[in-house]
């Protein structure tokens, strides 16, 4: 599997550049009790790779707790034979460690 690592400020950088989709494939309530501004709600224990949000030339990033759930839907999507290959390293926690803002 190929996996590409992004880390926090990196993220937050092509966020806010509008290059990238963050989807978040944690369960809704983790969804729902904190978040990124911007992203995108799409639990993996539902996920449809097929099912993505439309990225109109934008890559789709990954982003869960702590990255092995963001992994898996990289998995899930080269299984399906779709290009996104990239998650958030050490998903929403990583992203408040470095200190950026979630929304509640």
């Amino acid at each position: 599997m190929k996996l590409k690592n992004l880390e926090p400020h990196e993220v937050a950088r092509l966020m806010q550049q509008g290059a990238i989709v963050l989807v978040d494939v944690r369960e809704a309530a983790e969804f729902a009790a904190e978040r990124i501004a911007g992203a995108v709600s799409m639990p993996l224990s539902a996920f449809r790779a097929p099912a993505l949000p439309e990225a109109n030339g934008r890559a789709i990033v990954f982003q869960c707790a702590a990255g092995g759930r963001s992994a898996r839907a990289v998995m899930a999507c080269q299984k399906a034979a779709l290009p996104h290959d990239s998650h958030l390293r050490g998903g929403i926690q990583a992203w408040k460690a470095a200190g950026l803002p979630v929304e509640r």
